[in-house]
């Protein structure tokens, strides 16, 4: 009997007869919890029969391709149950999202909240029933015949698109929807389900077009897994930073001005001017001169750099003035580089290290624009290292201790690194001196290593100009979002010509790193308010203390209070109404100010004040400056 060889993912190599299907090879290399497998790299369904020698991998539900299938084929499933509750209903697509799955239909009106309660109980039947989930493939004509008469309008266009003569579609219980796959092996692997929410959509993205109705799910192999994530969103809209951003008035969006343009308004201006000051404060520390770039630039210094032929549909159209076209900046690098080139460099002078809080401007679509964690004006915290090649690996090195005494400061634990590197089968994006990139990229896997600091490779994730260390942080939402950057790059030096002179009298190339730590002051605002749920520290809180009079006769030595403490640096404030202390008390609660001092009789004449702290509750009286110094020392160690 023929044989195929099969590799494994640990190295080891086993013979199956020819023909055996991949559910028998993952089991037997004790995997029973697989839902597809990689056969050479490709996704494929576990009843396909392996035919040559190939290596196979095992992929679940714990990994994200076994996730994005689990999704899809949660999808087919909610199809299925809405055409067995609305036989009238036409179907469009249904593809995996990054959490869960949502499928576009037509039933002629928008669904009920009450229909989404039985579709997704016939989810759960249809899930008992487990039905196997198998591939067959209809010839072309036969599949638009069969649509033509189910009236399947929607899914007709897409496969009136489908050059092939033979066409892929997925079965389960006599439901059959067209779909190029893979899905798991058995319905019945469905488990636990929840229908989120319905919405709608146009068909094809068209404003023009029809109307649908888009149902949102998501899906687990176990019920603790799904229980979990419904807590995940209660916990992400209690501390949505849109939602507390408003209640704090910290930030605000106005139609007239334009969409993704914030408002920083007086209080989130505070803790925005703290952010700035803290890191312009550190990165001085560390050797970095900080600037100033004007808001445009001429088209023809994005046509060097290569954004313009790479980046431009990120950008906002030029401007025609006088004899020049300009742009609104979309990034900061190349304006840092003129600076650089405004004088000569000797090998002594390097590294110059040029950072500026740079506004920036980038077209972002409209359905993505999310608060500030997406907005389509933004300040980065950006900067951009000139050194000469023996000094790369120490300059990498030192942006990743900057990276991590930030982090320390703002009690940011919950975090990943990611190695971004080049695609070489990408043609278009990267650039094609490969010899850049495999020297770009072994300094970078040098550097991490050295430092021990464990990281992921994303193939495909690299800059068109060269490879970078990404660090992604964990939202309050659960999802990953990039934090800070640290990009290495030979290629603009090259493209510009950057020189310094060195040791032996002669011009040489520089290197550059760009890197941003807080992100954009918008993303870092918003990650911020979510990451502390409101509940800023007291370095960081745009209201520090709320002084609170028990009474009008109060007022006087309340305000003796306030003036100290404000001469002390404190941002305080005075509650001046004739509202109740109770109430007094619960205002500044809910406006999560750290410490509230109540004043009366007794602190008056004693020269206290009655300290109440948003984390710990009543700490009793205490003397003014005993007040001045635990605060101080607080905003001091960023406690």
């Amino acid at each position: 009997m023929a044989k195929v060889r099969v590799t494994f993912s640990d190295g080891k190599v086993k013979e199956y007869p020819k023909g055996v299907a991949l559910a028998d090879v993952v089991r037997d290399a004790g995997a029973p919890e697989a839902l597809v497998a990689k056969v050479d790299g490709e996704l494929r369904d576990l009843s396909t029969k392996l035919d040559r020698d190939a290596q196979v991998d095992s992929v679940t539900f714990e990994q994200p391709e076994g996730r994005q299938v689990y999704w899809h084929s949660s999808a087919h499933l909610l199809a299925q149950a809405v055409k067995e509750l609305f036989p009238e209903a036409k179907l469009a697509i249904g593809p995996p999202i990054d959490d869960g799955f949502y499928y576009d239909i037509d039933i002629g009106r928008p669904f009920a909240p009450e229909d989404l309660e039985h579709i997704e109980a016939r989810m759960r039947e249809l899930s008992k029933r487990d039905e196997p989930i198998e591939r067959v493939e209809i010839p072309r004509d036969e599949a638009i015949r069969k649509y033509t008469e189910a009236g399947e309008k929607y899914k007709l266009e897409l496969l009136q698109e489908i050059p092939d003569a033979r066409v892929s579609f997925y079965r389960q219980d006599g439901f059959l929807d067209m779909c190029r796959g893979p899905h798991v092996p058995r319905t019945g692997l469905i488990k636990a389900v929840k229908l989120l929410s319905t919405s709608g959509a146009y068909w094809r993205g068209d404003e023009h077009r029809e109307m649908l109705s888009r149902i949102y799910g998501i899906s687990f192999p176990r019920q603790e897994q799904l229980d979990a994530y419904l807590h995940q969103l209660e916990e992400a809209k209690r501390r949505d930073h849109r939602r507390i951003g408003r209640e704090l008035r910290l930030f605000a969006f106005a139609d007239e001005l334009g969409q993704g343009l914030p408002l920083w308004l007086p209080r989130g201006a505070v803790v925005r001017r703290i952010l700035e000051d803290y890191i312009v404060d550190v990165e001085s520390k560390r050797g970095y001169h900080h600037v100033y770039a004007p808001d445009l630039a001429s088209v023809q210094l994005y046509k060097i750099s290569g954004h313009w032929d790479y980046f431009r549909e990120n950008m906002y159209p030029p401007m025609k003035v006088d004899n020049e076209e300009l742009v609104l900046k979309p990034m900061n690098c190349p304006h840092h580089i003129m600076i650089y080139k405004h004088e000569q460099h000797s090998y002594r002078d390097l590294p110059v290290r040029i950072a500026e809080l740079g506004r920036m401007y980038r077209y972002e679509k409209s359905g993505t624009l999310t608060g500030l964690h997406r907005v389509r004006s933004m300040t980065l915290n950006d900067a951009h290292i000139f050194c000469r090649p023996d000094q790369v690996k120490q300059e990498f090195a030192a942006v990743i201790e900057l990276m991590r005494e930030v982090y320390r400061d703002f009690a940011i634990v919950d975090y990943r690194t990611e190695l971004s590197l080049h695609d070489p089968k990408d043609r278009q994006y990267y650039h094609q001196d490969e010899e850049l990139w495999m020297t770009a990229e072994g300094l970078l896997h040098q550097v991490l290593d050295e430092l021990k600091l464990p990281y992921t490779p994303v193939v495909g994730g690299a800059n068109f100009y060269g490879p970078k260390v990404d660090v992604q942080v964990r939202t309050a939402g659960g999802k990953e979002e990039t934090l800070s950057t640290v990009q290495l790059d030979f290629l603009l030096p090259r493209r510009f010509e950057l020189e310094y002179i060195g040791e032996d009298g002669k011009a040489h190339r520089p290197v550059m790193i760009h890197r941003a730590i807080l992100s954009t002051m918008e993303r870092m605002m918003a990650f911020l308010i979510e990451h502390y749920a409101g509940d800023f520290p007291v370095w960081l809180a745009p209201e520090q203390v709320r002084l609170l009079p028990i009474a009008d006769r109060h007022l006087e030595y309340a305000q003796e209070v306030r003036d100290r403490l404000a001469g002390h640096g404190r941002r305080v404030e005075l509650d001046t109404s004739n509202e109740r202390i109770g109430y007094k008390i619960r205002h500044p609660q809910l406006e999560h100010v750290p410490y509230m001092l109540v004043v009366g009789d007794k602190e008056a004449s004693s020269g206290q004040v009655a300290v109440r702290s948003r984390s710990s509750g009543d700490l009793g009286p205490m003397p003014v400056e005993a007040f001045i110094e635990r605060i101080a020392q607080e905003v001091t160690t960023r406690r």
